[in-house]
């Protein structure tokens, strides 16, 4: 998403930066929030994600009401909106349409750690995940979280709050798997952004920085499939502009799962050394990855069509990655693989 920053002495008001996106006739228009907690439309069920009393972490924002708002600029020609000030995260689960493969996505919006991408890079990708016989679940993780910085550059949190609440889900499917109609050794994540910063760490990251609640906790927080769309905050940029060094707090584990990432050459606001240092890596790994990129596109297109060839193709791109890997039926016409190796 649009990078955004917290404004006010407690950083306590919201506002969005409006660079240049990379796609073509983008109108900025007034950004309006409010308080409120984000509900889901018709046939989403929005579920706590810890037990009630659990003591949480809090965001930058301390106590600050959740709230919503809506954007700028627009993408595809329509406004998109996002959640904020989220102290206690949740997840909403969609229903697959017509036949349940008992495939399942979790879905990590983007919002640059300032709030979370609820329609662009949520539930609008949960409409499609459904269409694909997939149950989809929408993850409002806690935002916002403020990156330290040090000697000028950023630097990871030691806890990443998004990713715990993404652990924890996670889990929960796993648990609840024979209740929500999945398969629990068929469950992937899909990240946007800063989201797709959360779902890589998902991929890599098996250690849980928070004390075990229940039986969740203890089931694998490992995605059996991974999707990485337009990721940042990978690349360790003082090696010089050809250097594909990842950062030092980068880990790649050998039993990251098969990951696609797709990124835009044009993205102004993650660089395309991102994603391209991240694949190195998880090959170098042995894991297998796949890689789309286009000429155009930007950032923060999500699922809306415009001029940009991407914006109309990727959602085919990962149709087909995921009959590659077993993972959906094959459609018509579509030659069969090999079976896709067990989890590990």
């Amino acid at each position: 998403m649009p990078p955004f920053r917290l404004i006010g002495p407690l950083g306590l008001a919201l506002a969005i930066a409006n660079p240049a996106t990379g796609q073509t006739g983008r109108i900025t228009v007034p950004k309006v929030e409010r308080e409120g907690i984000w509900q889901p439309g018709r046939g989403g069920t929005q579920i706590p994600l810890w037990p009630a009393g659990t003591p949480l972490a809090k965001p930058d924002s301390g106590d600050h009401p959740e709230a919503t708002g809506n954007g700028s600029p627009l993408v595809g020609g329509r406004k998109w909106y996002w959640a904020s000030y989220i102290t206690r995260p949740t997840m909403t689960i969609y229903r697959p349409i017509g036949r349940n493969t008992g495939a399942a996505m979790l879905v990590l919006p983007g919002g640059g750690f300032y709030a979370v991408a609820t329609d662009l890079e949520g539930t609008e990708i949960c409409d499609w995940v459904i269409r694909q016989g997939m149950t989809c679940i929408m993850l409002k993780y806690r935002t916002p979280q403020l990156w330290p910085k040090a000697d000028g550059a950023q630097v990871r949190p030691k806890v990443l709050l998004g990713l715990e609440d993404a652990q924890r889900a996670m889990g929960m499917l796993r648990q609840r798997a024979s209740t929500y109609g999945i398969a629990p050794n068929r469950i992937g994540v899909i990240g946007f952004s800063a989201g797709a910063y959360l779902a890589a760490n998902m991929s890599n990251d098996f250690h849980r920085t928070y004390p075990i609640a229940d039986a969740a906790d203890r089931q694998s927080p490992r995605p059996d499939f991974a999707i990485i769309a337009y990721t940042a905050r990978m690349l360790d940029t003082r090696r010089g502009k050809n250097s594909l060094d990842l950062k030092p707090w980068a880990h790649i584990s050998p039993k990251a799962p098969p990951t696609l990432i797709i990124h835009a050459m044009n993205d102004p606001v993650d660089d395309v050394r991102e994603p391209m240092a991240y694949a190195l890596a998880l090959n170098d790994a042995g894991v297998p990855v796949d890689m789309r990129l286009y000429a155009t596109g930007g950032h923060a297109f999500g699922m809306r069509p415009t001029a940009d060839p991407v914006t109309r193709e990727w959602p085919g791109q990962v149709r087909q990655w995921l009959e590659n890997l077993n993972i959906l039926p094959r459609t018509a016409g579509t030659r069969p693989t090999a079976p896709a190796a067990p989890a590990r």
